[in-house]
């Protein structure tokens, strides 16, 4: 077990789909990451990516304690089909004193408990769902993702219809009440957004705002009238 008491940036509690795709990108990531699982041939096949990875068949805290997840930043639980063992691990953790907990649920019921008792919730399966829905009912939005109940952001390809216009010409935030954060041309990516930033068509756009306008200014790109161009 592990006695080091310096900041680990993430630990990762179980190693199913969810939890070894998560630490496995964390550590090719160049991020230390610190994995507990009661299966030693899952632990087995990650310690090539972190040296601090344990098997903990009880998840009690004095065992938590002993791999020394106290001293990580950010604590995820990947274990939400034992719904039981999943807020007991959590609210475990939260007492220790770590200063993000983010709990995986499988259920709205569950993350309502999970969140109740202080961590952060995500539904992977629910979530991935809402995406791929959202990509195969619209030809235009390439990705979806939800920031909270009504805030997206997504990525759009272009059509002719913004063609030569730059983005103040454009005006996608009083028109559709929409921000671009980021575009995308061939292999190079702009984050600087200025007024006089010229598109065309295919740029690959990313927008947040309200789920609705995103869907609106999909419909536009998609409708044929000629976008009326200012100056």
């Amino acid at each position: 077990m592990r006695n080091n008491k310096s900041a680990i940036e993430f630990g990762v509690i179980g190693l199913g789909r969810f939890g070894f795709a998560l630490a496995t990108t964390l550590a090719e990531a160049g991020k230390e990451v610190l994995v507990i699982d009661s299966n030693e041939n899952k632990i087995k096949q990650i310690r090539n990516l972190t040296e601090n990875a344990f098997v903990v068949e009880d998840l009690s805290r004095e065992n938590l304690e002993q791999t020394g997840i106290q001293n990580c930043e950010t604590a995820i639980v990947c274990i939400g089909e034992k719904v039981d063992v999943s807020i007991l691990t959590t609210l475990n953790l939260i007492s220790m004193g770590i200063p993000r907990v983010i709990a995986k649920a499988i259920s709205f019921e569950q993350g309502k408990v999970l969140e109740k008792i202080g961590a952060e919730v995500v539904y992977p399966e629910h979530d991935m769902a809402v995406r791929l829905a959202n990509r195969l009912t619209s030809s235009r939005i390439l990705d979806y993702r939800v920031l909270g109940d009504d805030i997206t952001i997504s990525e759009l390809k272009l059509t002719k219809k913004l063609e030569g216009q730059t983005v103040v010409q454009a005006d996608l935030r009083k028109r559709f009440g929409l921000n671009i954060i980021a575009l995308q041309r061939g292999e190079n990516t702009v984050s600087e957004i200025t007024p006089e930033l010229m598109l065309h068509e295919n740029d690959i756009i990313v927008v947040v705002g309200k789920k609705d306008n995103i869907k609106r200014f999909e419909k536009f790109l998609r409708s044929q009238p000629t976008f009326f161009r200012q100056g």
